[in-house]
C-alpha cells in the first residue's frame, strides 16, 4: 500500500474511532422520522448572548480577515453581540457527525451526508424560524429540503451550496472533459500520457455515489434511480467501479489546499473538486478549468444546525440570523466558490459581483444529486437499500486495496 493510500486509511480509521468513541453516536437512521427527543419544540424566545459561540464548520467557512482581510463576516457580528466566535474545523462530514456527539459546540455547518444522521439522533434540535427574521429571504428551493426538514419540522438554516466539479488541466487536456470517465477509466489523454497516478478522488465514503451517479448514465441495465438509494446489486456494481479507479488514484484528497498544491506540484490533471479550489488556482494563474460532464454531478447543500444541549443558544440564535445576511452570503459565495442560500447575495457585492452566482454554478441546481445520508429505506417500501454505515466500511476496504 503506497504511503498515500496508508495516510488516507488511516485518516479515516480515525474518524470511525471518533464515531465508536463518542457515547451518545447514533446508528445511521432507518427513515428520515424525527426522532422523540427532538418533539420538544424549539425556542421561543432569543435573550442576551451568553458571549460566546463555538461552530464546528468546513475550511474556509468562517473567516475573520486571517486568511485575507478583504474576507470577515465575523468581526461585525462579534462587535454587535459580544459574542465571540471560536471555530472547529472539520475535513468530513462523518468528522463533523463525531464532534457534534461528543457535545460542547453549538452550531455545525452540516451537509445533507451529515444532517440526516444529527436529525435521527437527536444531536440537533428543531429551528424556530420565527426567530430568524430573514427567514424569508432564502432560496425557496432550499427552505424546505429533506436533508434538514423532516416532518415539516425545520433543523437548519440554509448557509451555501454547490456542484462537485470535475476539475481538469488544461495541458493535459486539449479539449475539456465531457464525462467522469477520466477519473474511472485508465486512457491515455491530449498530453501522450495515462491517467493513471494522474487522477485523484474524495477521501469519504459518500464518493460511493459519484460512482453510482457515473453507472446510472453509463449503465442503465442497473436501474440505479437514486445515487444515494442503491440495491445490493447497484451497491456492489459502485464497489467494483471504484476499485478499478483505485488503481488509478494517486490520493484520496480531503483537504482543498492539499489537492491544489497536488495540481500545481505532484502532476495531478484531474479530479472531482470544488469551485473553491478551482477559482484560488484560475486567481493564481494556474492552468485549470472545471467542467460539470454529461453524467452530472454530486453536491452538497449545507444547512447551519444547532446542537440540542448548545451551551451559548442566544449567541446561536443570533448568528443564524448573521449568516444569512446578503453581504455575509456574497462575500463567502466570493471566497468559497459556492451559491448563496439568499439570492439577494447575487447581486450588489463587491467581492461576488454581478456574474458570480452564474460563475459558481447558479443554473446548475437541477443538474446536482445532492448529498445524502443512505437509509435502508429505499422509499418505495418494497426494496432495501445499503445504509451508510456498510458505505463507511466498504470503502474504507476499497482504499486499503481490499
Amino acid at each position: 500500500m503506497s504511503h498515500r493510500r496508508r495516510s488516507s486509511l488511516f485518516a479515516w480509521l480515525a474518524v470511525l474511532a471518533l464515531l465508536v468513541s463518542a457515547c451518545v453516536a447514533p446508528p445511521p437512521p432507518s427513515s428520515t422520522a424525527a426522532p422523540a427527543a427532538a418533539s420538544g419544540g424549539p425556542m421561543q424566545s432569543i435573550g442576551e448572548g451568553e458571549g460566546a459561540l463555538s461552530i464546528v464548520a468546513w475550511a474556509g467557512y468562517i473567516e475573520r480577515g486571517e486568511t485575507d482581510p478583504g474576507y470577515d463576516w465575523v468581526t461585525d457580528y462579534e462587535a454587535a453581540t459580544g459574542c465571540a466566535v471560536s471555530v472547529k474545523t472539520a475535513a468530513t462530514s462523518d468528522e463533523m457527525v463525531a464532534l457534534m456527539n461528543e457535545g460542547g459546540f453549538d452550531l455545525v455547518t452540516a451537509s445533507g451526508d451529515a444532517s440526516l444522521r444529527l436529525i435521527s439522533g437527536g444531536t440537533v434540535q428543531e429551528i424556530n424560524t420565527a426567530l430568524i427574521p430573514s427567514w424569508s429571504s432564502v432560496d425557496e428551493r432550499l427552505q424546505n429540503a429533506p436533508w434538514h426538514t423532516v416532518d415539516g419540522k425545520h433543523y437548519g438554516v440554509p448557509y451555501q451550496w454547490g456542484s462537485n466539479v470535475l476539475m481538469y488541466n488544461t495541458e493535459a487536456f486539449a479539449e475539456a472533459p465531457t464525462s467522469w470517465n477520466v477519473v474511472f477509466e485508465e486512457m491515455t489523454l491530449a498530453d501522450g500520457q495515462s491517467n493513471k497516478g494522474r487522477v485523484q478522488a474524495f477521501d469519504g465514503p459518500i464518493h460511493i455515489a459519484d460512482a453510482a451517479l457515473y453507472l446510472k448514465h453509463n449503465k442503465p441495465e442497473l436501474g440505479i434511480e437514486d445515487p444515494y438509494a442503491l440495491t445490493r446489486d447497484q451497491f456492489n456494481a459502485a464497489l467494483d467501479l471504484l476499485r478499478v479507479q483505485r488503481t488509478l488514484v494517486g490520493r484520496y484528497w480531503h483537504d482543498a489546499f492539499v489537492q491544489m498544491d497536488d495540481f500545481q506540484n505532484e502532476g495531478v490533471v484531474a479530479s472531482g473538486s470544488w469551485p473553491f479550489q478551482v477559482n484560488l488556482l484560475q486567481a493564481g494563474g494556474a492552468p485549470i478549468a472545471s467542467v460539470i460532464p454529461v453524467e452530472g454531478a454530486t453536491g452538497w447543500a449545507d444547512s447551519t444546525m444547532l446542537h440540542t444541549d448548545a451551551p451559548h443558544p442566544n449567541c446561536a440564535y443570533k448568528w443564524l440570523e448573521h449568516s444569512i445576511n446578503p453581504k455575509l452570503q456574497g462575500d463567502l459565495a466570493a471566497w468559497f466558490g459556492s451559491v448563496p442560500s439568499a439570492l439577494a447575495a447575487c447581486t450588489g457585492n463587491a467581492l461576488l459581483g454581478d456574474g458570480g452566482c452564474e460563475t459558481n454554478g447558479l443554473g446548475n441546481f437541477e443538474k446536482i444529486s445532492f448529498w445524502r445520508t443512505p437509509v435502508p429505506d429505499c422509499g418505495d417500501g418494497k426494496l432495501e437499500c445499503v445504509p451508510y454505515h456498510e458505505w463507511v466500511t466498504n470503502y474504507i476496504a476499497v482504499i486499503g486495496g481490499r
